[in-house]
């Protein structure tokens, strides 16, 4: 071996061919699902998503090379997503969205206002992380769309990932504790499922989806982003599938359903996680170690604003502070209907929930238009 091999094998590692990589996900894709089946027996927020991360992450770090994610499991998995994020604007009724409609506002103002603050001051505190990255990262809510926009705009999708699921790791921990004080006997996310076969969702798969509810939302993963393109939506991949969604649901007759089944969910869930875990390398890390502390202190920061923001809306809609507050959380969508299910609480908490999520996608896939703005005004 001559002496330039090294070096030229340290400034660029050989690629793996197909079939080696074939054989790592022979090994990555049994591997997650076993974790993420794991995490959701113990209760882990986001089960599917980090167990997928983590497994992986493993594997691109261990061998050295990024682990490429198949362009159809790439578009299926944001399809289900966007199409996840559509769910609940189609099921609440437009008078609900309506009475809602300007508190929801004020609180997106006030939760979007502060993650474009923290992620430019992000930005600023380190050359290395684009302005596009930090507010991506710092921007409440949406955590699995995040990643997908930050690729789609051109962001470090590995340092958003990580930084959106650690706020929801930490908002989906703080929230029962929280919420606890202002329910009488608490509230608890209940028990996890006792058999397997629950938490997949496979029984309701054959139960309840039939074969044309398959059709159309094969036809929307299908149709979804060339219509985005079509209509030059921002973030065609994620916008064009989501208003698809709700477009279809109001054709479709009362017996067919566009919510995507349990299986599907962690399908698309673990793609997510295989996109942001496949990608990681030792830069990465290092730079998101070196951003714990700016990113715990914007978490906490960010907490005590909705906690705020909660009391505002408990004056202003006179509801109960256990519905403000979870209406207010940032992020956490699951963990938050859970809680508000457990202390039956009332259409405020999904409604402003949606406003807010609508909001933000909107604002974050218009992200590089608005940078430019604020940045322009700036100098």
């Amino acid at each position: 071996m001559s002496d330039k091999e090294p070096d030229s094998h340290e400034e660029e590692p050989q690629k793996p061919s197909r079939k080696v990589i074939a054989l790592r996900w022979c090994i990555v894709a049994p591997l997650s699902l076993a974790v993420g089946w794991l995490f959701t027996m113990w209760g882990v927020p986001a089960a599917w998503i980090l167990g997928a991360i983590l497994v992986a992450g493993i594997c691109a770090l261990t061998t050295g090379n990024d682990l490429p994610l198949a362009k159809g499991v790439h578009v299926f998995g944001r399809s289900i997503v966007a199409m996840l994020a559509a769910m609940p604007l189609i099921s609440s009724s437009g008078s609900e969205l309506l009475r809602f409609l300007i508190p929801g506002l004020v609180i997106s103002f006030f939760t979007i206002a502060v993650g474009i603050v923290g992620g430019l001051l992000l930005a600023r505190s380190r050359p290395e992380i684009l302005p596009e990255t930090g507010v991506l990262s710092m921007l409440a809510g949406g955590a699995s769309v995040m990643p997908i926009l930050a690729r789609e705009l051109g962001a470090d999708f590995r340092y958003v990932a990580l930084t959106q699921y650690l706020r929801l790791l930490v908002v989906s921990m703080t929230l029962p504790l929280v919420t606890h004080f202002f329910v009488p006997g608490g509230a608890d996310l209940g028990s996890p499922p006792e058999r397997w076969l629950d938490v997949l969702g496979l029984e309701e798969f054959g139960a309840s989806i039939s074969v044309l509810s398959l059709v159309v939302l094969f036809g929307i993963v299908l149709a979804g982003e060339p219509l985005g393109r079509l209509l030059r939506l921002p973030a065609p991949a994620v916008m064009g599938p989501l208003i698809l969604t709700v477009l279809v649901s109001f054709v479709l007759p009362d017996d067919l359903t566009v919510q995507p089944p349990t299986v599907f969910k962690i399908i698309a869930f673990m793609a997510i996680g295989w996109m942001c875990g496949g990608a990681l390398n030792m830069t990465a890390l290092k730079l998101f170690s070196k951003q714990l502390p700016a990113t715990f202190l914007f978490i906490f920061a960010l907490l005590a604003v909705c906690a705020g923001a909660a009391g505002l809306l408990t004056w202003w809609l006179d509801i109960s502070f256990f519905e403000a507050y979870l209406a207010t959380s940032p992020g956490a969508l699951e963990t938050v209907l859970a809680l508000s299910s457990e202390g039956a609480a009332g259409p405020v908490v999904v409604t402003i929930q949606i406003i807010r999520l609508l909001a933000i996608l909107t604002i974050a896939s218009s992200i590089p238009a608005l940078l430019r703005f604020i940045l322009r005004r700036d100098r």
